[in-house]
């Protein structure tokens, strides 16, 4: 059995802005992806994001090497509704870019989200 290295490959999210790129359960619009923002400091992460279909969202979880575990709320563009829950995602550092590679269930739709550093 292997121990999970708690020490991240991909550099620190602390600043750091993604658009989405692409959804498995909805259509990224290319003129107004869903932008997020990062902030990271020992082993906590949390942020914002809008844009898409998402009017304003916020996040706070935590780090462990390069996976996040997230919980989320935001409301949506199009009828106000609230929306929460929970992602894990994976950081990749690829051709000088971050991309986040996440995994979160919204109701009972699982979806597949990338987002690449802007």
């Amino acid at each position: 059995m292997t121990e999970q290295s708690t020490t991240a490959t991909a550099p620190s999210l602390d600043g750091r802005r993604f658009l989405m790129e692409s959804s498995t359960n909805s259509v990224v619009d290319p003129a107004s992806p869903s932008r997020f923002r990062y902030f990271e400091r020992d082993g906590v992460i949390w942020g914002d994001y809008d844009g898409g279909t998402v009017a304003f969202g916020r996040f706070i979880g935590t780090r462990v090497g390069d996976e996040l575990s997230v919980t989320f709320a935001h409301v949506t563009a199009d009828d106000g509704r609230v929306v929460t829950g929970t992602s894990g995602s994976r950081v990749e550092a690829a051709d000088g870019r971050i991309r986040l590679i996440e995994n979160f269930r919204i109701g009972d739709v699982d979806h597949v989200s990338i987002c690449v550093e802007s």
